[in-house]
């Protein structure tokens, strides 16, 4: 495979950052610049080494910043604020009093100060509200939220602006960790999702909800990882966690630090992996709740002037090239891993990280001078892969995913060989090529050369999660996959009592193929947004001025399942049954698939990976009798998915018994050929009689041995 050629080659690299040419020689032009990035990088690991103990050290910023609470019930609190002329930490445990607790300053601009306890027990209560007050040159005072406050509180009754309270539960409150982090999946089969809407009701839903409502359903379809968003707390709901105001503080709006904690827990407890969609491409413009101005200065945390300013998100932007920046950012990633137990990240907006014009504007044709040269932000280049090695140097199975639209060379190889070092990018061109078939062409107009192509144009060596939509396509502005299918017949014509009409059958058959043909050939990963499994007939839209305010579109109906008289139950099955399908035979982590047959007339799709046959029917109008496909294995073929069976909502028109025999005949490249039944608008995937799992019997997970349960009746 891929990796293991990546890994051949890491062993023998040479030590400059220039292996990666080995794996792409095209990259050859471009040595010196490979040798550039990787010197900042190394320039920066010594420097770290020399003057803060190492990476592991230095990424435990949490311990010495922000509020800490000593063996003796002491509480010492730091700060960085070089700007600051006076610094004071002011609280109700204190009144309010700027001269009771002043702070002293070092040579490097941090501030501190120590609270005695009170006969061993902290002086500052539990759950009060606490701030840093600082007069700065200007003679003015300005008090701000602590920038490493773990948690903070809003009251909307009150005032939309947040308030920093000290969290420090009593022992016995504490959630203690009950299970270990599950090891790292082969194949990574991720379930994107949304606290605050994981609810049918108009409000925002709770951890404890999550964890005993979802939880058990995102097990229940198979899927691996789970990916939470929109929990680094955001003052506003409607930026979908993409405002981020506190850093170390987990959103308070669904629950507590400890309910959290007891989320991811229960998750590891079924085997499920929890990714947090961490943003470091930015961060809030407010200053009252965030870190902007936080000293008085505009070039704390973030870069001067229009340099430090998102134009079209409206936000700050981080100098990744400081080194007390570099603390901050590297800890929290340490900090949500350690105090919460998740096991790795969605990194958001790393395009706008990677170059010095974010993305804007700017159209990406593959060529590698795009990747290199003056458009490229070397110091964000360098936080991305230092951040990567810090985190899979110190936890070896934490995964890490890439928001990259740009396509950079070696984003998913490790330093050693010059890369970035995450573990998986997304294919984020996919969702796009849908939303242009749908919008733009009618079904007869598909290209099969053009699909296949999309699906499988991706970097040898590096590994991507393929997704039909997620929530960038389930936004209000744009429609989901169903609703562009169906449209307003889904309000009308999903009850299996009305009509089985032409557009609700063509809207679920395609539904299901394009799902299918996108986990198959699409990657190494696979990606789901929370609802879209089942067609969620509703876009996304949270509560705003534009919409008065409104929580209808800010949840999910996941009740549409349960009613069994509703055909959403088949679409939510065949999800199930694509996930279960592939824990069995594990295509995401095998090699990519060949592609034997891309028929633009009879719209047909054929393929071969991990053993299995692979065959689309897209045609709108045309079954096929008798139809030849090409196949490398000879033998005796059965049915082990087909988007036509009666419990995915199809007519069944293959029994689960049907067998195809191969001929020993050369076809389509290949060494045999057999003849399948292709129904208009289905899919079968298929597996030789001969054919062995990558698993023991006794190595398979419960859902697997579901499904060999259900094939071995047949």
């Amino acid at each position: 495979m891929a990796s293991t050629e990546a890994s051949n080659i890491a062993q023998s690299a040479p030590p400059d950052g220039t292996g990666v040419i080995q794996l792409d020689p095209w990259l050859e032009p471009f040595r010196d610049a490979l040798r550039h990035r990787f010197g900042l990088v190394e320039n920066w690991i010594k420097t770290i080494n020399e003057n803060e103990g190492g990476l592991d050290k230095f990424s435990k910023g949490y311990e010495k910043f922000g509020f800490n609470v000593n063996a003796n019930g002491d509480i010492t609190y730091r700060e960085w604020a070089p700007n600051a002329v006076r610094a004071y930490l002011v609280g109700d445990f204190n009144n309010w009093d700027v001269t009771a607790h002043p702070m002293t300053k070092d040579g490097f601009g941090v501030w501190e100060v120590t609270v005695p306890s009170k006969d061993g027990v902290p002086a500052i209560p539990h759950d009060s509200k606490v701030k840093i007050a600082m007069d700065i040159p200007s003679g003015e005072r300005i008090y701000r939220i602590p920038a490493w406050i773990k948690r903070v509180v809003q009251d909307l009754e009150v005032s939309p602006i947040y308030e920093s309270v000290f969290w420090n539960p009593p022992e016995s409150e504490r959630y203690k960790f009950k299970h270990s982090r599950p090891k790292k999946p082969e194949s990574l089969r991720i379930y994107e999702a949304h606290v605050g809407i994981s609810s049918p009701e108009t409000r925002v839903a709770t951890y404890k909800e999550f964890t005993k409502n979802m939880l058990p359903r995102i097990k229940y379809l198979g899927y691996n990882a789970i990916q939470l968003m929109a929990i680094m707390e955001h003052a506003y709901y409607a930026s979908f966690g993409y405002q981020v105001n506190n850093f170390f503080a987990a959103s308070s709006r669904y629950g507590t630090p400890d309910e959290l904690k007891e989320l991811i827990d229960t998750a590891h407890s079924m085997g499920l992996t929890v990714l947090l969609d961490v943003v470091h491409s930015h961060a809030s413009k407010n200053v009252d709740d965030g870190l902007n101005m936080f000293d008085g200065t505009d070039h704390l945390y973030f870069h001067e002037g229009g340099k430090g300013r998102h134009d079209l998100w409206d936000s700050r932007l981080f100098n990744y090239g400081h080194h007390e920046v570099l603390r901050f950012l590297l800890s929290n990633l340490r900090f949500w891993m350690e105090e919460y137990g998740f096991d790795g990240f969605r990194f958001d907006g790393v395009t706008s990280m990677l170059y010095v014009h974010h993305g804007i504007g700017t159209g990406f044709s593959g060529g590698y001078h795009e990747y290199f040269g003056p458009s490229v932000d070397d110091e964000g280049v360098m936080y991305l892969t230092l951040a990567n090695e810090m985190l899979h140097t110190l936890y070896p199975d934490c995964i890490t995913v890439a928001e990259d639209v740009s396509g950079m060379p070696a984003l998913c190889l490790p330093h050693s060989l010059g890369g970035v070092g995450f573990d998986y990018r997304l294919a984020m061109a996919i969702p796009d090529m849908y939303i242009k078939l749908l919008k733009e062409k009618s079904d007869s107009e598909w290209e099969m050369g053009n699909l296949a192509f999309t699906l499988t144009n991706r970097r040898h060596g590096e590994k991507t999660i393929a997704y039909a939509e997620s929530h960038d396509q389930a936004l209000v502005g744009d429609k989901t996959l169903m609703m562009w299918l169906c449209d307003k017949e889904m309000y009308t014509h999903m009850s299996v009592l009305t009509e089985f009409t032409p557009t609700i059958e063509r809207g679920m058959a395609l539904h299901k193929m394009i799902r299918l043909v996108t986990h198959g050939l699409g990657g190494e990963g696979y990606l789901n947004f929370e609802g879209n499994e089942f067609g969620h007939p509703e876009w996304l839209d949270f509560p705003r001025a534009g919409n008065n305010n409104s929580f209808w579109y800010a949840r999910r109906q996941l009740n549409l399942t349960e009613d069994h008289l509703l055909r959403y139950k088949f679409l939510n099955e065949f999800d199930r049954g694509m996930q279960l399908t592939e824990e069995k035979y594990g295509w995401l982590h095998s090699p990519q698939a060949y592609v034997s047959l891309k028929h633009e007339i009879d719209k047909v799709l054929a393929f071969e990976r991990a053993g299995l046959l692979w065959i689309f029917n897209f045609h709108p109008t045309e079954s096929f009798t008798d139809y030849r496909v090409g196949v490398e294995q000879a033998g005796t073929y059965r049915i082990v998915l087909d988007t036509d069976d009666p419990e995915f909502g199809g007519f069944g028109r293959n029994l689960k018994e049907t067998r195809f025999f191969t001929t020993d005949m050369p076809w389509n490249g290949r060494s045999n050929y057999l003849q399948v039944y292709l129904p208009t608008r289905t899919a079968l995937v298929c597996t030789p009689s001969t054919f062995s799992p990558p698993l023991a019997i006794h190595e398979l997970t419960e859902a697997s041995m579901q499904v060999f349960a259900l094939e071995e009746t047949l």
